[in-house]
């Protein structure tokens, strides 16, 4: 009797270990064949995907063109200095009248600008960021036949003359749409987070070709004094 029980729970154990085994197999192996859909909710439906043919209309195209004559409404971008940094077919020069430039907008530029643009421009705007340096420790260090010829083109300083004086809107369009090897970040940085990086840019350039003339008055006394040499005895 005793032999017959323990037979039997060797075999429920087996059995109920037999799930766990097959599970544990599935997640370790991988397949073509798409996984078991128990609830199919939305995912499963008829439906005529993009450029597919569909007989039910007489050019047999799923795909339907826009009506003769339609009009389009509502959030067309229509404000092109905002949503462009263009002016009059021309890159702005001005900020727009939605964007108020202030302390708050650079603090926020300052945080959007670290985060996304100090990996290859560094804090600074040297064009000296972390992609950058290791970029340029891959190419010293690594084999040549490995490389086989790799270049790296260090990222643009933005204090060069020729990105110092490009207009504001120039700036915009450049973070939004890229420019050379540079992606665009439209997907990544809101509209307004985009202007606020190019005030902060802006401010970041001027911090580095500062004049005293730049202050006033009453704000030169307070500079601290750097003496560059010692004076004599």
């Amino acid at each position: 009797m005793i032999k017959v029980v323990i037979f039997i729970v060797t075999v429920v154990i087996t059995v109920a270990m037999i799930p766990l085994a097959l599970a544990a197999t599935a997640r370790s192996m991988s397949t073509k064949k798409p996984r078991i859909h128990f609830v199919q909710d939305m995912d499963n439906q008829p439906k005529f995907r993009a450029q597919h043919s569909n007989d039910l209309f007489l050019d047999g195209r799923a795909m339907r063109p826009p009506v003769a004559g339609t009009v389009a409404r509502g959030n067309l971008k229509e404000d092109s200095h905002y949503n462009l940094g263009v002016v009059n077919d021309a890159w702005a020069t001005t900020f727009p009248a939605q964007v108020r430039v202030d302390m708050d907008l650079l603090q926020r530029g300052r945080a959007r600008f670290n985060i996304y643009c100090t990996p290859c421009h560094g804090y600074a705007g040297y064009g000296d960021g972390m992609v950058n340096k290791r970029a340029q420790e891959i190419l010293e260090n690594s084999d040549p036949a490995v490389v086989k010829g790799s270049t790296w083109v260090q990222p643009k300083s933005l204090h060069e003359q020729l990105i110092s004086e490009q207009p504001i809107g120039q700036l915009f369009n450049t973070i939004t749409n890229g420019v050379r090897t540079m992606s665009g970040y439209a997907a990544q940085i809101p509209l307004a987070d985009r202007w606020a990086i190019v005030a902060y840019v802006k401010a970041l350039q001027k911090s580095q070709d500062a004049n005293l003339n730049d202050l006033p008055a009453d704000q030169r006394r307070d500079l601290p004094t750097i003496k560059l040499f010692k004076e004599p005895n």
